[in-house]
């Protein structure tokens, strides 16, 4: 399964390879501005994606593939800090209608995150 993950610091793109290269094909980028032009080209099986970057923020990048038909149906999640485990857990797991992730959280809810939305995608899989 390729993920495309998408945050403003190289810290925590490495800290995610590191957890996750073992379970999922990762593409990285820490350039927001370049973040849509990439998925579009990967069409993983999901997303990464910080919300609060510069240049172009995660709810950005978020719209710009959701209006895209190519791209809408690929699954995404906000990866975030800006949000403790229990307070997404408090907001249902989603904030702006996006399931969400705390970058604080353990790695086994990150990995239950992934494979709930990927599942949602391709049920039969």
């Amino acid at each position: 399964m390729k993920i495309v993950v998408i945050d403003d610091d190289p810290a925590v793109l490495a800290v995610l390879e590191t957890k996750l290269n073992d379970s999922y094909w990762l593409v990285c980028t820490s350039n927001s501005a370049t973040a849509v032009s990439l998925v579009r080209k990967e069409m993983p099986d999901a997303v990464l994606c910080d919300i609060d970057m510069p240049n172009v923020s995660g709810g950005e990048i978020s719209s710009a593939l959701l209006s895209d038909p190519d791209t809408a149906h690929i699954p995404f999640v906000y990866l975030t800090n800006m949000a403790t485990a229990q307070e997404i857990d408090d907001l249902g797991g989603e904030i702006s209608g996006r399931p969400s992730v705390a970058k604080a959280a353990p790695l086994a809810t990150l990995l239950e995150m992934i494979n709930r939305v990927c599942r949602r995608v391709n049920p039969g899989d």
